[in-house]
């Protein structure tokens, strides 16, 4: 303790000194002081939670020229590098000791081995820079859900970033003092070459689940650098399996039913499900877009959102599909783009936004004109399909009041969708918490697309839509989402939707509007006030219940012959997908045996309705 004194003491002005020291925790003052030692930064910027350090990083940021700002007032744009614009699957490790093993899904590197590179790597990696200690708190301050975090960072952008998505936690920390344990962060971006990221060949973002620590060096975008954000997700997943919590890839929604009631829904969708814009649906009330910590209360399940803002994609934004998002885009507030296109005029384009492409602008790859071409002469678009921007959702007029309640909200349904052109119904209910976990999250599937993805109708596996960001082995994931529900009396239901289901002529089968109609559906559902079909695979709505809904929320008609295409049940489909989840899950050794016994009895209800009503069974029939 006394070493990391002295170094604080040395390289920290008094004024910075103090704020760090005035939290009582020498665990903390150990982690400040080997990193400051090791990385080297010319100066040392403590954040509290005041306005004046706050915005101190914000004037930083445009000082450096890593945000520059645009003509709405509060809007600021960031450049990633050329090659830095997504998260580094390759480079994202996990540190384990010797003899731990977390599964073939897991990329991983020795422990000992990969803190040697790092610190190598780190040696004097932020000379000439700024570093800057951010305190926030992962969940609502002074809460069960609480988890402290200090990000280090010697850049303004990553800061200035946390500080729209996180709620501050300088005083949470003063709160919990020496007791308090807290995730840590240290990110470099390294030397830079026209404010990016230069040394892009020593790009590293290593997870230390023994040590609660992420590294990530010589990168600025942000999947690789808000640490907070699925880099803790990780964290978080490892330390829920050992407390008896879920952390959860999830949106959370309030859904608002008869007489002003409102049912709090979670759903987990892979990318390019729909997820974004089922949490933001016109009428409704959002908690949170992206991550979620659910942990029991008594016979409840409660959840809260870890963030406080939106790290957003911004591709196809546009006010007929995204109005409130769109709305917020486009009026003053503290906004910052990330990797779009800017015209001279300091307005905004991008992918898909409504409106005429500008001739000429600024975007990741510098000057820009229509035609333009990269080294590998493939064309550069007006802005990169990943751009991006992030915001404290306190700018949405759509915001839940319980986004920062202590206790979180009490979750009645969990929803799982994915990309599905012709094999589950547009919505349905499972039979059982068991039979939802399994036949609903883990077993959750979803088509790729040409436009962004390369190869169209390739089918991903991913689980719970969880499956990139697990520091658990996937067996003991699902095992620890069967056993979450399963001793509650009455747990959440939990639900399927499928938005991309495709007719025999190859066009969708629903309109985007129609998810507004599900959810009220499952809203009722949670309170028994709407009526079922059984299917062999679950619940199905009637076409009643249906019909009054369309009319209620859409005002539109809703006809018969729509709802038997929708919701037959497509019986050869559906077998073949319990065989390649089957197939999945007998690779993977630590598969608990819940998973084969939902799934043989899934197939066997599917065989028996085969027999009775043939391979396509309309609703009727059942």
């Amino acid at each position: 303790m006394e070493k990391a004194q002295e170094i604080l003491k040395k390289r920290l002005q008094e004024e910075q000194y103090n704020k760090l020291v005035d939290i009582k925790n020498p665990g903390l003052h150990r982690f400040v002081a080997e990193y400051v030692e090791l990385c080297n930064p010319d100066e040392v910027f403590v954040c509290t939670d005041k306005d004046e350090d706050r915005m101190r990083i914000r004037d930083a940021a445009t000082e450096s020229g890593e945000e520059k700002t645009l003509a709405v007032e509060g809007h600021t744009v960031h450049f990633d590098g050329y090659n830095d614009q997504g998260r580094d699957k390759e480079n994202t490790r996990f540190l384990l000791p010797k003899g731990v093993d977390l599964g073939s899904n897991i990329n991983s590197i020795d422990r000992d081995g990969g803190l040697e590179e790092l610190r190598t790597i780190m040696q004097n990696v932020m000379r000439g820079h700024t570093l800057y200690v951010r305190f926030f708190c992962l969940g609502p301050t002074d809460s069960k859900f609480s988890i402290p975090a200090v990000q280090l960072t010697d850049s303004a952008y990553v800061a200035h970033s946390e500080d729209l998505l996180y709620r501050p936690g300088y005083e949470e920390l003063k709160r919990t003092g020496e007791k308090g344990g807290f995730f840590k962060f240290v990110h470099s971006e390294g030397a830079l070459k026209e404010s990016v990221s230069a040394n892009i060949d020593k790009r590293r973002v290593y997870i230390d689940i023994q040590d609660n620590i992420v590294y990530s060096l010589n990168t600025q975008y942000g999947g690789n650098t808000i640490g907070l954000k699925k880099l803790a997700m990780r964290l978080a997943i490892n330390r829920a399996s050992k407390e008896g919590w879920l952390t959860e890839h999830m949106f959370v929604v309030g859904v608002h039913g008869p007489q002003g009631r409102v049912t709090y829904f979670t759903g987990a969708f892979p990318s390019l499900c729909g997820k974004t814009s089922t949490s933001m649906i016109e009428g409704e009330t959002i908690v949170g877009d992206d991550i979620a910590y659910l942990r029991k209360s008594g016979e409840e399940i409660r959840a809260v959102n870890v963030e406080r803002g939106m790290f957003g994609i911004i591709q196809g934004i546009n006010p007929e599909d995204d109005p409130i998002i769109w709305k917020v885009l486009h009026q003053p507030g503290e906004i910052i783009f990330s990797n779009i296109l800017v015209a001279e005029d300091g307005s905004c384009h991008w992918i898909g936004k409504y409106g005429e492409v500008p001739s000429e602008g600024i975007n990741h790859s510098g000057q820009w004109q229509p035609g333009k071409k990269d080294e590998a002469g493939k064309e550069i678009t007006p802005s990169h399909p990943n751009a991006r921007f992030t915001l404290n959702l306190q700018l949405l007029e759509n915001l839940d009041p319980e986004i920062d309640s202590p206790e979180g909200v009490k979750v009645e349904g969990i929803i799982y969708g994915g990309r599905d052109s012709d094999t589950c119904v547009p919505l349905e209910e499972a039979f059982s918490w068991e039979h939802g976990i399994i036949t609903k999250g883990a077993s959750l599937e979803s088509e790729t697309t040409a436009a962004t993805l390369g190869r169209a109708g390739v089918r991903k596996w991913n689980p719970m839509s969880n499956l990139d960001f697990l520091s658990i082995p996937v067996g003991k994931y699902i095992e620890d989402n069967v056993k979450f529900g399963r001793a509650l009396e009455n747990p959440p239901l939990i639900f399927s939707v499928n938005y991309f289901l495709k007719g025999d002529d190859g066009n969708f089968l629903n309109e985007k509007t129609d998810k507004a109609v599900w959810l009220r559906w499952m809203e009722l559902r949670t309170h028994g006030e709407a009526n079922v079909i059984k299917t062999p695979t679950g619940y199905i709505p009637q076409y009643q219940d249906l019909k009054v809904l369309f009319k209620e929320v859409l005002n539109k008609d809703y006809p018969k012959e729509a709802y038997s295409k929708q919701f037959t049940i497509r019986i050869p489909e559906c077998l073949a997908k319990i065989e390649r989840i089957k197939k999945v899950f007998g690779n993977i050794s630590d598969t608990p045996g819940i998973v084969f016994s939902e799934l043989e009895e899934q197939k066997g209800r599917l065989l028996k309705t085969r027999e009775e009503h043939g391979d396509y069974v309309l609703p009727d029939k059942l």
